[in-house]
């Protein structure tokens, strides 16, 4: 296996991992939020309160994920930038 092949499987095998980890985080504050309502009869604060925890941490997990991972891809960089609808028009001359 060729080291961009070899590459290329463990970007794949990363970005699988980002709905894991956003679900992960999600239900794991959801279920500590309605555990912690039950215990101190509550009704839904801590559960409202850690669902957006949980939505917060799964996109900081997201982040996080993708800013390790992907941050050496220049020539995607590039190819982003110079696509035409990404370009200022010219400006018109009066």
């Amino acid at each position: 296996m060729d080291s961009e092949t070899k590459k290329l499987g463990i970007q794949m095998a990363y970005a699988s991992s980002i709905g894991i980890a956003m679900v992960l985080a999600i239900f794991g504050c959801l279920l500590l939020g309605s555990y912690l309502d039950r215990k101190f009869d509550s009704g839904h604060a801590f559960t409202v309160v850690f669902l957006l925890i949980g939505i917060s941490a799964g996109f900081r997990n997201i982040y996080v994920l993708i800013k390790r991972n992907f941050n050496d891809e220049e020539i995607i960089i590039k190819s982003l930038k110079s696509e035409p609808h990404r370009q200022r028009p010219a400006p018109k001359k009066t």
